[in-house]
């Protein structure tokens, strides 16, 4: 097969996200269905190859360097996982190649390499860092390999890990050193194909620790081209790998460049200097979007920087004419004594004020640091934690984060359900206001929601109520933007103890320091958020649909190359 076509669309197809993994697999693929080279009608044979081989097996058998082995059933076409080419014939790995098996006691062989098979890189073959048997410690039986064979991992082998060595040493016993007769470099590229290891664990129903036996490898078929050919596949393969690896690297060396420019965006933005630099950052950085976001895991580290630098007050300018933060405390402190008195909230518990250990960075003229329950009636759904009673059928729906669901919504119909007394409960012992919020507190902690009315659902104790006291002073858009940046988060962890499953207990939730704007500003920021979070949105799904594209422009020339060239190949040949 010439392979033009795939090399013609090499570089873009090699930015989809599985590219360089898949377009291995494909060269070894396209290799040993002898689509990747060119067969030659001059080549000597297979037929006298195969004499060659059994003459050879035969010598070593005769000089008891390696064991006979017990003849297998013919192949048929149906064991023949693909079709080779007219000149080609199939046999069974035990007729090319002998499996080793010399253990001895390591302590006798310190000096020596020492391979086991996290040595080996998978799918790749490559020989990864190793020591000595001394330095390795080991002391159980290993097995004694020499220069020139194939050292193959019988455990786990749909990890395809296979290497050629060139120096004597010692090898795991869950390893079999492998004596090829056919060319080495042909066969060991054949034992990393897929249709190698698909052979290789199609009869292994081991779940724990999947392991293929010595007679089970000497059954597995391997398709043989005349040796000048195994010559030419070996050469034309290293050449595309070297290729592929080229790739790789570029692609590593472009996304770390961006990686380390995002990353430098992202520190000055978040913990950057004050004034005028800090505006000059987030200007670049604004401006930049599309550029500095490549990749979708990428989106969720820039929301996070376009929220921290809401509740800094660096995403929009301030205006001397607002009316400051301190005149919104005073008004919600009067709003929630109406409230308390007309039995509509009940009074929370106090907390001391703020030191600059909880605030943890600077705010703007005009802005308080505050706490959460000095500007919201916070509620816990179940002070108790008394299990509540679940119903199959029928009741209400229980709310908790598995609830909150793409798209800002709460999706009543998924989750648990619970008897309408559970309801009735709730609604006797917290009021649920206008505009309120429910806030994920154990688990998955941060997310929230706001509450719908009417009130017909209930609420789990993994997410607690976030009343607003007075909206004329706090726009909870802001406040439910607040809760959402880590570095908010991140405070009031500080100050629990919870091991296993996250938990953000009430006392820590109504204490957790919050940055209070002017309303104007507030506004201004909600305003610009929802700008740039929707532009964020569009980058995910711009980038999204790219990988899909790519992705699909992958299949297509794998499946074009595939398929280019298939006049010429027979199912089976065995003669």
């Amino acid at each position: 097969m010439n392979p033009e076509l795939l090399l013609a669309h090499f570089n873009r197809i090699s930015d989809a996200p599985d590219a360089i993994p898949r377009l291995r697999r494909f060269i070894l693929s396209l290799a040993v269905r002898g689509k990747l080279v060119e067969q030659h009608p001059t080549d000597e044979p297979v037929s006298e190859l195969l004499k060659s081989l059994h003459a050879e097996r035969d010598r070593l058998v005769k000089e008891k360097q390696i064991k006979a082995y017990r003849e297998l059933p013919p192949i048929k076409r149906k064991d023949a996982p693909f079709s080779i080419p007219s000149g080609w014939q199939w046999r069974r790995f035990i007729e090319v190649a002998a499996i080793q098996s010399n253990l001895v006691n390591p302590s006798k062989y310190e000096a020596l390499p020492h391979i086991a098979p996290d040595n080996i890189e998978s799918e790749t073959g490559r020989l990864l860092p190793y020591t000595t048997v001394g330095a390795s410690a080991v002391f159980s039986a290993k097995h004694l390999f020499f220069a020139g064979c194939i050292l193959y991992s019988k455990i786990r082998p749909a990890l395809a890990k296979a290497t050629m060595v060139d120096f004597d040493g010692l090898c795991s016993a869950d390893m079999y050193p492998i004596l090829p007769f056919i060319n080495r470099e042909y066969l060991h590229k054949y034992m990393l194909s897929e249709a190698f290891v698909h052979q290789s664990v199609s009869e292994d129903n081991r779940v724990a620790m999947p392991k293929i036996n010595q007679v089970s490898l000497s059954k597995i078929v391997v398709p043989v081209p005349p040796l000048a050919e195994q010559h030419r596949i070996g050469t034309k393969v290293d050449e595309l790998m070297a290729l592929c690896d080229r790739l790789g690297l570029a692609r590593i060396e472009r996304e770390s460049r961006l990686d380390r420019l995002t990353a430098a965006s992202h520190h000055h933005l978040n913990n950057g200097a004050d004034g005028d630099a800090l505006r000059k950052h987030a200007r670049f950085f604004i401006g930049h979007l599309p550029p500095l976001t490549t990749r979708p895991d990428q989106i969720k580290q820039l929301r996070q920087t376009i929220l921290n630098l809401a509740i800094r007050g660096k995403l929009v300018p301030q205006q001397p004419h607002d009316e400051p933060a301190s005149e919104l405390l005073r008004r919600i402190r009067l709003e929630e004594q109406r409230l308390v008195e007309e039995g509509a909230i009940k009074r929370q518990k106090t907390h001391g004020p703020l030191s600059r250990d909880d605030t943890p960075f600077g705010l703007p003229p005009q802005w308080e640091w505050v706490r959460l329950s000095t500007i919201t009636d916070v509620q816990d759904p179940n002070p108790s934690h008394r299990m509540p009673h679940y119903v199959h059928s029928g009741g209400v729906p229980f709310i908790s984060s598995e609830n909150f669901v793409e798209g800002d919504q709460i999706n009543f119909q998924i989750g648990k359900r619970v008897a309408q007394q559970t309801l009735n409960e709730q609604i006797a012992r917290f009021s649920i206001l206008s505009g309120a919020l429910a806030f994920s507190r154990i688990g998955t902690i941060g997310k929230s929601r706001f509450l719908p009315m009417p009130r017909t659902y209930a609420i789990s104790h993994a997410v607690c109520v976030i009343n607003p006291i007075d909206q004329s002073s706090l726009s909870m858009q802001f406040l439910r933007a607040t809760l959402a940046v880590e570095a908010i988060l991140a405070l009031a962890h500080r100050g629990t103890r919870s091991i296993g499953v996250p938990d953000l207990g009430m006392a820590v939730i109504r204490s957790m320091a919050i940055p209070l704007p002017p309303l104007a500003e507030q506004y201004r920021i909600v305003a610009k958020v929802d700008e740039l979070i929707r532009l964020c949105d569009q980058l995910e799904a711009q980038l999204t649909s790219a990988q899909t594209d790519t992705s699909r422009l992958l299949e297509a020339v794998l499946h074009d190359a595939l398929s280019a060239g298939s006049a010429h190949l027979d199912p089976v040949s065995v003669a």
